[in-house]
């Protein structure tokens, strides 16, 4: 019912809007996306000044009309991540990840889990910031790829990786389907594309890992992880996501 609404949320995108407003979209844990505008926010003297840009973590105050849109009324930070906007690769990384977030989960259904889950991202690209290691391509890419698979398993679409998804085999695992949600054996491979060990090692390990402990794989087996990913969302939430990393990789 409209009213005063006190929230944390993460900003996944912040627009412009009008002389100096802008529209947010913001992920919450207990009402999912919502979109809100904050009125005079790109005045020089706005009491906000720069905390409502995107992947600041927040404590939000809203007021909720009778439109769409909420009004922000309030705003502390919690957390700005002020290393990873120093940093092309952290920040094109923390934009993919909003992104896909917003995409996945863009009803006001609560998922506190996807929250936290993305605050530890945001978290985890700040601390890597600047660091030969959080910028290599392939630890990137996994990284990103790991995320993703855990906003699968958060959307109750994680791929079906302990038998063939098609008749239940356990063996002779070689390819993946995205229409029949997983791996699929040699007798049900009509249709998929190749997965190999490494790829299958990978996705069955980063889901059963933290998010600060992303498995080492080779890019051909992370191209094949993207695409069952990518195949798994086209088929059963009819969702594209952009690339999980930039093509700089």
């Amino acid at each position: 019912m409209p009213g005063p609404v006190k929230t944390e949320a993460v900003v996944l995108r912040s627009m412009r809007y009008g002389e100096a407003d802008r529209i947010l979209h913001l992920y919450t844990p207990n009402r999912g996306r919502v979109s809100a505008i904050a009125k005079g926010v790109r005045r020089a003297r706005s009491r906000f000044g720069g905390r409502l840009e995107p992947f600041f973590r927040l404590k939000i105050e809203l007021h909720e009309g009778r439109g769409e849109l909420l009004t922000v009324t309030g705003a502390q930070t919690v957390d700005g991540h002020a290393r990873l906007r120093g940093d092309r690769r952290a920040l094109d990384a923390a934009a993919r990840a909003c992104d896909a977030v917003g995409r996945l989960f863009e009803t006001s259904e609560p998922h506190p889990g996807v929250f936290n889950l993305l605050c530890r991202q945001l978290a985890l690209l700040d601390q890597q910031a600047g660091s030969p290691a959080g910028g290599a391509s392939s630890t990137a890419w996994a990284a990103a790829l790991a995320f993703r698979l855990k906003l699968l398993l958060a959307a109750g679409l994680a791929p079906q990786l302990g038998a063939c998804a098609a008749c239940g085999e356990r063996e002779h695992l070689v390819g993946f389907s995205g229409a029949a949600g997983g791996v699929v054996c040699g007798a049900c491979e009509a249709g998929s594309f190749a997965l190999g060990q490494d790829a299958y090692g990978f996705m069955t390990e980063a889901l059963a890992r933290g998010l600060n402990e992303v498995p080492d794989a080779p890019d051909p087996a992370l191209g094949q992880a993207e695409r069952a990913i990518a195949a798994t969302l086209e088929h059963h939430a009819h969702v594209r996501l952009m690339p999980a990393v930039g093509r700089s990789r």
